[in-house]
């Protein structure tokens, strides 16, 4: 998703009121964006915390800023500075995470973001996880009082789909046999795990694109009340997430699932570090795990 959001800024952020700030990364990938809005493109070295409260004070001025990273270094090393200069004041950047999840897979926990969204939620930050690169744009054009996470990953759709139309909720795929809700990326993933199936043996699937959970759709709502199971499924930690967001919600409406099996990042079971796939395999997140779901 990074070639996608690079073509987003410079579609849609080059204007004269546009900062981009970066950790000293983008190499090989964000020269378009350098390119296009010039000395508004400003390489703050490895000083991610700096990074934010210069951002903060661009904010401040009326500027529209965003602030790059990979995801860790992105809300993890400058958290103090996200809550106390743009959390608590309310300053409309936005912050971005490039490789949510295990995408940084050899290079170990450092360089992984697991329990980003439930960090950002608690400071009221605004948590967007785009599932399809078509996603990115209207996600960054939305607007927004306070500040916003979001979290890069990589689109995993079946190959040829057009992206359903962009709403926080969607339903990617129709089925009769219970419903999934997925966070971001992995609502494709699903979505290609289940697409050469009938109807009757495969679940809506539902990528969900925003947190904090809010408003959810009334099929969902109608299909879990008539008794339907829930699954959950989240590269990232059961804490603070969409499963628990989700249930809550839920709660909060008087829904309770017949049966719920919630899938999520479960660190590192074996001790071994490898790629995103090997990760995602160990926490049951792959597709031949999400297809085993619903067979069982």
């Amino acid at each position: 998703m990074r070639k996608a959001f690079a073509d987003a800024v410079i579609k849609g952020f080059t204007g004269e009121d546009c900062f981009f700030l970066t950790g000293d990364l983008g190499f090989m990938a964000l020269e378009e964006v350098r390119d296009a809005l010039g000395e508004r493109f400003v390489n703050c070295g490895v000083a991610e915390q700096n990074m934010v409260g210069v951002a903060a004070g661009l904010a401040r001025e009326g500027m529209r800023v965003f602030v790059y990273s990979i995801a860790p270094f992105c809300y993890a090393r400058p958290f103090e500075q996200i809550r106390n200069d743009l959390a608590l004041t309310g300053l409309p950047v936005c912050l971005v995470g490039n490789g949510g999840g295990y995408a940084y897979g050899y290079m170990g926990p450092t360089h992984h973001a697991l329990e980003d969204c439930a960090a950002m939620c608690a400071l009221g930050v605004h948590v967007l996880v785009p599932a399809f690169d078509e996603d990115i744009l209207p996600l960054m054009r939305a607007p927004r009082k306070g500040p916003s996470y979001l979290r890069l990953g990589y689109d995993a759709r079946p190959e040829g789909e057009p992206a359903p139309a962009y709403a926080p909720w969607r339903l990617a795929l129709t089925g009769k046999k219970g419903v999934l809700v997925a966070l971001g990326p992995l609502g494709g993933l699903a979505w290609k795990a289940f697409a050469g199936l009938p109807e009757e043996e495969r679940p809506d699937v539902w990528a969900v694109t925003e947190l904090p959970v809010s408003k959810m759709p009334a099929r969902f709502c109608s299909t879990i009340a008539e008794g339907a199971p829930l699954f959950i499924l989240e590269e990232h930690v059961k804490a603070g997430g969409l499963g628990m967001q989700v249930l809550y919600a839920l709660a909060m409406n008087g829904l309770r699932p017949a049966r719920v099996t919630h899938q999520h990042a479960l660190g590192y079971p074996s001790g071994l570090y490898g790629s995103q796939a090997f990760h995602r395999k160990e926490c049951g997140l792959d597709i031949e795990a999400i297809q085993g779901l619903i067979h069982r």
